[in-house]
């Protein structure tokens, strides 16, 4: 029996890499990321694995690298885990540094789903978009990085209505603080210290993502908070 596929952006480290750990087990995995050498060394530790190199935010590379996947039986799931914060206050934020956060986080994840979505119909799959609790809140120095999350849960909404009847759910997940090098970098942006201890490890969200995706078909996981305790 052929593995359902699901393809990761972000998958060589942090929650992507958690997320393909989660997966590898009952799925064919799509790992992708801009380092082909990196990817192919990670497909070869898990059973059934192959690389998905591309740049997220150059559309016709982004074209090439979808057709030419091989899904004869459709696409079971895309977890968009790539991103990148983007910190500082109004008055210190470039057009360049907007642009940068809205092009990574928000389009590339628009573009890379309307590119998979005749696989994604075809297995009635699921869309996981990796959103934040910066998704529901901003805060001082959080305007660039919450504004890109909140027009993510935007297109995450309105995805999910468009796609009900072609049977593709979508789930917007919201972690909270997670311990990965995003995190320390925003530990360093705020002036604090990195305490791996006091955030949720990249595998529990990757476990909220294995629960969304192995749901009966009869249900859908729409928005979620993980948060630590």
């Amino acid at each position: 029996m052929t593995s359902p596929a699901v393809l990761i952006t972000g998958a060589t480290r942090g929650i992507g890499r958690a997320v393909a750990d989660e997966l590898a087990a009952d799925h064919h995995l799509l790992l992708g990321g801009r380092d082909q050498a990196a990817l192919e060394q990670l497909a070869a530790t898990y059973p059934s694995a192959e690389p998905f190199a591309a740049e997220l935010t150059d559309a016709p590379a982004l074209e090439r690298a979808v057709s030419g996947l091989e899904l004869p039986h459709g696409l079971a799931g895309v977890v968009h885990s790539a991103g990148i914060l983007v910190s500082g206050r109004i008055e210190q934020l470039s057009a360049e540094e907007w642009t940068q956060s809205f092009a990574i986080n928000v389009v590339a994840v628009a573009e890379l789903t309307r590119l998979l979505l005749p696989a994604l119909r075809t297995a009635r799959g699921t869309v996981v978009t990796i959103n934040s609790g910066s998704g529901f809140t901003a805060g001082v120095g959080g305007g660039a990085y919450s504004a890109s999350k909140f027009a993510l849960r935007a297109l995450s909404d309105s995805l999910r209505a468009e796609e009900r009847e072609h049977g593709v759910r979508v789930t917007s997940l919201h972690p909270g603080r997670v311990a990965t090098d995003m995190q320390r970098q925003l530990r360093a942006f705020e002036g604090g210290e990195f305490r791996a201890e006091d955030y949720l490890e990249p595998a529990t969200v990757a476990a909220t993502v294995g629960l969304a995706l192995r749901l009966p078909a009869e249900a859908s996981l729409d928005t979620l908070s993980v948060r630590p305790r």
